[in-house]
């Protein structure tokens, strides 16, 4: 049937679900990065000084983390067209709230409520693997990410210009608004166009919301492991806002902040204990088990790749700006290079997972990934500018294929399970970026880039611990039959 053909033209059956998946991720960047193409304009417009303005760039992501993890556990509860449909409908309220502010503390809970919207990632992820088999996931999954991702460039690329043409020192709330209305728009046309699953397929759901299940005594205190450098991040984040950061936080409210943090991580142990205490006495059917390690090592991985990505974005323009001489409108443009192999090298690392194995696809590019850092922390101002872009190119081609290779293997591990795999893992990403661009604070470019290259080296250790995906994962029916899906051929 046409409907079952893999083809890009089509829009059709399972195509017409990756094609409304994708433009609703990219939507989804669109919203979150409206704000730094028209920083300058709305830096005059409501009279910021520079540590205003950067301290909305740390609120922008600071939400984010949290909200993977919840917004994966409501996709596996709720199905992915609700909760997409519902996220770019109330997203686009704090963009209208922004679009409205007039003063800085009005943009700054504006921005951080937005950071919301940058969970919409995982719900795709889940959404795809639904529809597409095995030996297509890797390639489905990565044009779904790819060129959703690409929604922060196509920003930067139109929202200067629209600001523009509406003219005068408000033209960016404008062309904020402009995005708002896209992603209520957008959330209609997809609750509308979309179904969870293909007609007659099952839609299996976790058995609990509140914590993620585990099958074995070492996968509950790997998980409880994994669980703290995600609260470390945001502690980070606090401490950036703090007297010995931007100051935007009073002593007393990060040390609150501190403490609320250490009492939800100890609630969350609590709830993971409720969920997966029944292992301690009773053990798991083998047919039943799945091993966190595998979730644990592409936490890992995505930490180095998307992590470095979104940090590598933010310095890039300054790192041509400084180190060649150029003007900022020549440094963005050439910087954009970077973004830019999002359209193909992410689908490419799919594509390749899927033609090629999962577990060797992603330790060839994650030392590609280590050797493209490592090269890009030689670049200097002795360098030809277009061998610089060259070598930028080629470390955002290891990036961002190895993305697409991460999450061509994370719906292979529980299907029901699916969503909070993928935001656990993806939280893991914005986790990365904050402690990049915090170690960037501290040292120089060059070290910057060999720092991001040495995570790369000890994701590539820890890789050779996952195990390939082989043979079908079960899952249980209401009625209480086993469901065996495949993960290799």
């Amino acid at each position: 049937m046409e409907s079952n053909a893999f083809s890009l033209l089509s829009f059709k059956g399972k195509m017409k679900v990756l094609h409304l998946s994708w433009i609703a991720f990219f939507i989804t960047f669109v919203v979150w990065f409206n704000f730094a193409p028209l920083l300058q304009m709305v830096k005059t417009s409501l009279g910021l000084t520079t540590e205003q303005v950067k301290t909305l760039l740390i609120l922008n992501v600071a939400l984010t983390i949290p909200a993977r993890v919840l917004i994966g556990s409501l996709t596996d509860r709720y199905g992915p067209r609700l909760v997409y449909s519902a996220l770019l409908a109330v997203c686009s309220i704090p963009c209208f709230m922004f679009v409205l502010a007039d003063s800085f503390l009005q943009a700054a809970i504006a921005r951080f409520l937005l950071g919301f919207i940058g969970a919409g990632f995982v719900i795709g992820i889940r959404l795809v693997s639904e529809w597409f088999p095995h030996n297509e996931l890797g390639t489905a999954e990565g044009i779904y990410g790819g060129w959703g991702n690409f929604g922060s460039a196509a920003a930067a690329f139109t929202l200067p210009t629209i600001a523009l043409l509406f003219g005068g020192e408000e033209g960016w709330r404008y062309a904020v608004g402009l995005t708002g209305v896209m992603s209520l728009l957008f959330s209609v046309v997809f609750y509308r166009s979309v179904t969870d699953t293909p007609k007659g397929a099952t839609y299996f759901k976790p058995k609990n919301l509140s914590a993620m299940e585990v099958t074995s005594k070492g996968d509950f205190a790997l998980l409880l492991i994994m669980k703290i450098p995600m609260y470390g991040a945001l502690a980070l984040l606090a401490w950036k806002l703090s007297p010995s950061g931007v100051g935007m936080l009073s002593d007393f409210a990060v040390n609150a902040v501190y403490i609320g943090l250490a009492a939800l991580y100890l609630y969350e142990v609590s709830q993971v204990w409720k969920v997966n205490k029944s292992i301690f006495t009773t053990p798991v059917e083998e047919v039943h088990r799945y091993k966190f390690k595998q979730v644990a090592v592409l936490n890992v991985l995505y930490f180095a790749t998307f992590g470095s990505e979104l940090a590598v974005v933010s310095m890039l323009p300054l790192f041509f700006l400084e180190t060649f001489d150029l003007s900022p409108v020549l440094a963005g443009m050439v910087a954009s290079a970077y973004a830019f192999m999002n359209l193909m090298s992410r689908p490419g690392g799919g594509w390749i997972s899927d033609k090629f194995g999962r577990k060797p696809t992603l330790l060839i590019l994650t030392a590609g990934l280590a050797l493209g850092y490592f090269l890009m922390g030689q670049v200097g101002s002795d360098w030809p500018l277009w061998l610089a872009v060259a070598a930028a190119m080629a470390c955002s081609f290891f990036v961002q294929a190895g993305e697409g290779a991460v999450f061509a293997t994370v719906p292979l591990i529980k299907r029901r399970m699916t969503g909070q795999i993928a935001g656990m893992t993806g939280a893991y990403g914005n986790v990365g970026a904050v402690v990049y661009l915090t170690v960037l604070s501290f040292v120089s470019y060059q070290t910057f880039f060999y720092v991001i290259a040495a995570t790369a080296v000890l994701g590539f250790a820890t890789l050779l611990f996952m195990e390939e995906p082989k043979g079908q994962m079960a899952e249980v029916n209401e009625d209480g039959s086993v469901t065996l899906i495949d993960v290799s051929s």
